[in-house]
């Protein structure tokens, strides 16, 4: 099993914004895979498809992105899954926008979302997947995580989702390391 869970916050007003993007990236791959992620459970939004033989679980946390390390961890308790089958896809200030950064383990490098899950799973050892939102280049990080992306980023922002979804069915049926090799 696999369990692929992107960050966001829940609700019509952080729809489309940067510190979505976990949930934009889960809901392209959804679609792709012509699954619904609508099952309430866990504290989140969950659909579940056979690829390539494995299960994977697609997974938007309905907690806001500092609290996900709860759903997280429900999920990997109820499933018996270790932790380094759960992938978790968030945004990141540090990257330019677009830019997919695949790790197997590591620290928070201060997403709130990640520290959150590192603290309810005691392990750094999961696999995430950080897409880049740019980095405002005036005014505060929280506002502009919680802004809306602009038209003229459009393009960028879909070829991401794209670049995304493939890496993540890299990992799901091939595992991290050649995810990495290839996206990174």
């Amino acid at each position: 099993m696999k369990i692929v869970v992107g960050l966001g916050n829940p609700g019509p007003k952080y729809g489309r914004t940067r510190h979505n993007m976990g949930f934009m990236v889960v809901d392209k791959l959804a679609e792709r895979l012509g699954v619904k992620v609508e099952s309430k459970r866990f504290h989140a939004l969950v659909g579940e498809k056979v690829v390539d033989g494995e299960t994977v679980l697609l997974v938007k946390p309905l907690t806001y992105v500092n609290e996900s390390g709860r759903t997280v961890r429900e999920l990997q308790k109820n499933y018996s899954c270790p932790v380094d089958s759960i992938m978790v896809i968030c945004d990141d200030l540090n990257l330019p926008l677009g830019k997919l950064r695949i790790r197997r383990r590591g620290s928070s490098g201060g997403h709130n979302g990640l520290e959150s899950i590192i603290s309810c799973l005691e392990s750094k050892d999961f696999p995430r997947l950080r897409v880049g939102i740019g980095h405002p280049l005036h005014g505060e990080a929280r506002e502009y995580v919680l802004s809306p992306f602009l038209k003229e980023e459009k393009e960028e922002l879909e070829g991401a989702l794209e670049r995304a979804n493939e890496a993540l069915l890299d990992w799901i049926r091939g595992g991290v390391e050649e995810c990495m090799k290839r996206f990174n």
